[in-house]
């Protein structure tokens, strides 16, 4: 629980209420883990540089001139703009860093400590603080180097498994190593906090985008370290499963997923060849993916027949896995249509903003949006008013 409370923030609902966040992170991994924090009730600061978070400027898109990048991963928070070059600011930050529960950042490696903001100076005023790091190749000898989602992605092996196997290496189409390694620092937070709560003991807690991406790597990463393999791209296919990718249809081209014997033999069912389940080509998952290419020609012919909606029902309804390959804006009608309410609006009036609801569930507990995402320095004024004053003692 924090030290004390932030004002008109005492009493806030969630399973994080009580807790406070100095959040001196910028662009995404680190924005992105204390939003789903603030999400759960957490009072999460967001400390920004008198020019404000990068993402501010990362445009288009843009909602009301507002960089729609930043909009995305900022809701719940307070923003006060602090230049740490200044003394005085400095001294702020510190005041903040002293009474949180929390501490994030994602400066190069030792960038905090000329500010005196480095988790051992932070621990010395405050030693049950939950310290958490985020770099792109940890603290040792990688520090040097800068941490960048596309960086890591050529650098982990991702890129070599991108893309059609006679063609170049590409980046995934989102920053999915800052997402990951994101979700790594809040799983890191969460249970360093419980820690917390058994013992009275903060802890440092580090997250590397390197380490997030190659234990995101699965079953790639085990290929090499377990079997001695290096994967390949392979485009849509799957290494170890056939078939596991997009199949064409009589319009459009159809995610078809058969990972299991049970599954394979209802597809054969639904496309009307029950015959092929029984071929001893075909019998096993491993025989299937050793003869993928006699087994793809019987499957298209098929597909042919149909459509991709209408395959996509057929399929669905006899338990067989698929799925259409939509838009953004496809991805987010079909998540209306199975009733997962994937929007939700944060703010009123003017300030009103339409952002992606959090991704957990709580049937006790649910998650709450507060705030909208804070305008640059929106809350200032109030919050080093209150790091100046007294501490009003927090009785949650």
């Amino acid at each position: 629980m924090s030290q004390s409370a932030t004002p008109a923030r005492s009493g806030t609902a969630g399973p994080l209420s009580g807790v406070l966040v100095a959040d001196f992170s910028r662009i995404l991994a680190g924005p992105y883990a204390t939003m789903l924090l603030a999400d759960l009730g957490a009072d999460v600061v967001k400390v920004e540089g008198p020019h404000g978070d990068d993402t501010r400027t990362w445009t288009p898109p843009v909602r009301d001139e507002v960089s729609t990048y930043y909009l995305g991963i900022n809701r719940g928070k307070r923003s006060m703009a602090l230049d740490l070059r200044d003394e005085a600011d400095a001294r702020i930050a510190r005041e903040l860093a002293r009474r949180a529960d929390v501490v994030i950042e994602n400066f190069k490696p030792g960038g905090m400590a000329k500010y005196g903001l480095d988790f051992d100076a932070v621990r010395r005023d405050n030693p049950g603080v939950v310290y958490t790091s985020i770099t792109g190749f940890g603290s040792g000898p990688g520090r040097h180097v800068p941490g960048y989602d596309l960086m890591v992605q050529a650098i982990s092996g991702l890129m070599s498994l991108t893309g059609d196997p006679d063609g170049p290496p590409y980046r995934a189409g989102i920053s999915v190593f800052d997402v990951m390694a994101g979700n790594h620092a809040t799983i890191g937070i969460l249970a360093a906090l419980r820690h917390r709560d058994t013992t009275g003991e903060g802890q440092l807690v580090e997250v590397n985008l390197l380490s997030s991406a190659l234990t995101g790597l699965v079953n790639h990463s085990s290929a090499f370290v377990a079997g001695g393999t290096v994967p390949y791209r392979m485009g849509n296919a799957h290494p170890s499963v056939f078939p596991y990718e997009p199949l064409p249809t009589a319009d459009n081209d159809l995610i078809v997923t058969a990972a299991n014997d049970g599954q394979f033999r209802k597809l054969c069912e639904v496309l009307g060849i029950p015959r092929v389940a029984d071929d001893p080509r075909f019998a096993r998952n491993a025989d299937r993916t050793a003869h993928r290419e006699q087994l793809r020609p019987l499957l298209v012919e098929q597909l042919a027949e149909r459509g991709a909606g209408e395959w996509f029902e057929l399929l669905v309804e006899a338990g067989v896995p698929s799925g259409p390959i939509n838009t953004i804006d496809g991805g987010f009608a079909m998540a209306e249509r199975f009733g997962l309410e994937p929007v939700i609006t944060v703010g009123e009036g003017e300030r009103a903003v339409p952002t992606t609801r959090h991704p957990i569930r709580f049937s006790a507990t649910p998650a709450t949006y507060l705030l909208p995402p804070p305008e640059l320095d929106e809350h200032g004024d109030v919050l080093r008013t209150w790091l100046s004053g007294p501490e009003e003692k927090n009785r949650d």
